[in-house]
């Protein structure tokens, strides 16, 4: 960035060179005046025609560094690789899984979510999750803290299944303690029946 700043500053010491060259064509003694404008204008287009091509040469010079200070190839191919890996982690944990009424068996929508999260798992090794099972508000406390319970561990015995180390995960039961929807009906109860899934 130093080079390019002294670039344009011979640059423009050029420029004002050429002016100062242009005012100081002009006798010491004073002209007539028809003489003045005939000087002013024999060398004006001269003039003109440098300072023209100065002037190119500055945004040429402007132009290579913008060129030049834009992102790579390699830094987009990351930046989108970045922004598709932000994408699937969110994914991951925004997509619940659903049970029905009082049931910890998983429903095949369920299993092919779990399938998805199983190959994310398997890119990222390090990462470890918190299953945590939920349930509607009907029951008693301590039947929904235990079904919560069965359908943590539903979810962890199904991506088990599937390859990913036991190690990765902890399976918790929040019963009817924490439902997504505070609401009193079928369609709020279906929505808290679910598994829902913390990286750690």
């Amino acid at each position: 960035m130093a080079k390019r700043l002294g670039k344009y500053f011979i640059l423009l010491l050029a420029i004002s060179s050429l002016l100062f060259t242009v005012s100081c064509a002009k006798p010491q003694v004073k002209p007539e005046p028809p003489q003045i404008e005939e000087a002013v204008i024999e060398e004006a287009p001269a003039v003109v025609e440098k300072v023209e091509e100065v002037v190119k040469v500055v945004e040429e010079e402007i132009q290579e560094e913008i060129v030049e200070e834009g992102p790579t190839e390699e830094e987009l191919r990351k930046q989108a690789l970045a922004e598709r890996e932000a994408a699937l982690r969110e994914k991951f944990v925004k997509e619940d899984i659903h049970f029905e009424f009082d049931k910890s068996t998983l429903l095949l929508e369920a299993k092919e979510i779990l399938k998805e999260k199983a190959e994310w798992l398997s890119m990222n090794p390090h990462v470890t999750v918190t299953l945590e099972g939920h349930c509607d508000e009907r029951g008693t406390n301590e039947y929904n803290l235990a079904l919560g319970d069965r359908r943590a561990e539903s979810a962890k015995s199904f991506l088990i299944d599937l390859g990913i180390s036991a190690k990765r995960f902890t399976a918790v039961s929040y019963g009817e303690e924490r439902p997504l929807d505070p609401r009193h009906n079928e369609e709020a109860w279906a929505k808290n029946r679910r598994d829902h899934f913390v990286i750690d």
